[in-house]
Parts: C-alpha cells; structure tokens; sequence
C-alpha cells in the first residue's frame, strides 16, 4: 500500500509539471489578432451624364463625379478640367472619359477658323532653321517672269509679303505638344503654320508657283498687313449672288472660289476676267528693233527664218 501511494504521488507529480510547461508555452504565444473583414477602395471619376457627341466642347453641366471601385487610367477627378475639350467618337452615358477619348495634339492649338498646312522649308528660307513652334513669321514670296513672253501668267519677276504674323504650330519634329527636341541632324524639311482658311489658296499658290520666304518677327510686334488696302482677289469660280446680302463672304467661300495665279502677282485686272495692264511702250527717242524675215535656204526642210531684235525662230511653211 504505501508502495502504490508513492507512484501515485509521482504520477501526479508528474501531471502537475506537464500541466504546468503547457501554460508556460501558451502564455508566450502572442495573443489572436481580431479578423477584420478589407473595406472595398473607391475612387472619384468624372463621368457622362449622357451621351457626348463626337465633335462637340463639353461643357461641365454635361458631366458628374462618381465614386468608382477602380480608378481608370487617364480619368478625370474634376469636371472643370474637360470644359471645352472635344471628344474623338461618342462618350455613352454613364462611363468614364478619358484622355485617350479626347482630341489633342495640334489639333487643340488651332483657333476657330484657322487651319494647320505643312509647307516646305529648307535653311534658306527659314531663318537659318532657327524657327520654333510658337515664334510668328511674315511669309514673302518670290515669283519669275513666265518665260519673259506676253500670254504668260506672270509678267514680272516680283518679290512681296503674301501673309503677316502667322503662327508656327511645329518645324520639323519639334512641335508646342510634345516633342520638343527638333530634328537631331537638323535636316528640318517642313513647317506647320496655322493659317486663315480663306489664305489657304494664296500660300499653297505660292509655294507651287513661287518660292516662300519666312521673316522671324518679334511676338509683341502688333503690326500686320491691311488687307482692306489691296484689292480684293477675284475668285476663280464666281459665287452666286445673295439678295439683300451685305455681309462678306465666309472664309471657306472665300476659299472655295479659289485664285489663279494671274490674280495672285497682279496681272489681271480688277474685273478678274484675265485682262491684262497693256505692255509699258518705250520711250520715243528708244528705236523698236527691226524685225527681218528672211527665206530659208535649207532644201530639206521649207520655212521661214524670223528675226526679232536678238532671237531667232524658224517658222515652217
């Protein structure tokens, strides 16, 4: 008996230490953390009240601010900073507008009724390739003598200013949105100027027929050309006659009535019907050179040599 009392005193004993180093191990465990269920993130887009049409300014009644789940890649926060932007294609209502939907590049530096025209240059005529996006110019040209004879369309070889201030939208690949670094060999072949659509006849002429010149001017010079001093060029298609009308025509009429080149360095009339000013006759105490015809001699071949002061033609018979 006394032999079974003392195991069972060392079984408890034992027990009692097996107990005791579990509470040990649970008391350095660190205490449960309460698992608290995520909040879902949002996020304030700039939405479509209803459909905006392809073309169109918004403007910022057309627009709310929606609390989103994600937030878009090129999304708005602020409904002011679409005013007066135009969208590519239709915006549904309800959906997020985005940069990617909206017009930009030059297009949204062209003032209303302006248009963007891409011309030659090289550095002869470009100030030494020395323009920048955003300088103005005045654009001269030059024109030659239509073969020095009557009937052609230029009588004079002349030089003068065709259009003054205009705005340099890009020179090369260096344009005001976006790449700015310009052509890195410096072989700048082309400038975009932003010009009149009623001017837009005159400059594509006299890049064609002529040469162009484009004069670096100072930004705060406010001079330029008077329009209402030189006559008015006649179009090549007459446009038909309004009644009661006496609002001048719009810029794209203008246009498209167009202007011939005769008309355009100033040889026809006002009356734009090709006309011509009659040749300067020379001074009387000038001798008109003797015009001498003479038979052709040559067996194989009939005509007639005509001899005008220095030239010479032969006229078959």
């Amino acid at each position: 008996m006394p032999n079974l009392t003392k195991v069972l005193a060392g079984v408890l004993i034992a027990v009692a230490l097996l107990l005791g180093l579990f509470a040990w191990t649970l008391s350095r465990r660190p205490p449960p953390v309460a698992v608290v269920a995520p909040t879902q993130a949002s996020f304030p887009v700039v939405v479509a009240s209803h459909t905006l049409p392809a073309g169109k300014a918004i403007t910022v009644d057309q627009l709310r601010v929606q609390t989103l789940p994600i937030n878009p890649n090129g999304a708005f926060t602020d409904p002011a900073q679409l005013a007066g932007r135009v969208p590519n294609a239709d915006i549904v209502a309800d959906s997020p507008v985005m940069e990617a939907q909206l017009s930009s590049g030059l297009a949204e530096r062209i003032e209303p009724g302006e248009r963007a025209l891409a011309v030659r240059v090289d550095e002869g005529n470009a100030v030494g390739n020395r323009l920048r996006p955003g300088n103005f110019v005045d654009v001269f040209f030059t024109l030659k003598r239509d073969g020095g004879m009557a009937g052609g369309e230029v009588d004079r070889t002349q030089a003068r200013l065709l259009m003054s201030k205009v705005r340099v939208l890009a020179f090369g690949n260096a344009s005001a949105v976006g790449d700015t670094s310009g052509d890195p060999n410096g072989m700048v072949r082309t400038a975009v100027l932003a010009v009149p659509v009623a001017d837009v006849d005159r400059l594509t002429l006299a890049e064609s027929a002529g040469r162009l010149i484009f004069a670096l001017r100072n930004p705060k010079d406010a001079e330029v050309l008077d329009e209402s001093l030189l006559p008015a060029y006649p179009g090549v298609l007459k446009t038909a006659a309004r009644a009661g009308a006496t609002d001048p025509l719009q810029d794209s009429t203008r246009a498209a009535a167009g202007v011939a080149l005769d008309t355009l360095s100033g040889s026809s009339g006002p009356a734009g019907a090709g006309a011509r000013p009659p040749l300067p006759s020379l001074p009387s105490h000038m001798p008109v050179p003797a015009t001498r015809v003479t038979a052709s001699t040559n067996t194989t071949k009939s005509g007639i040599e005509v001899i005008r002061g220095g030239r010479a033609e032969t006229v078959a018979w």
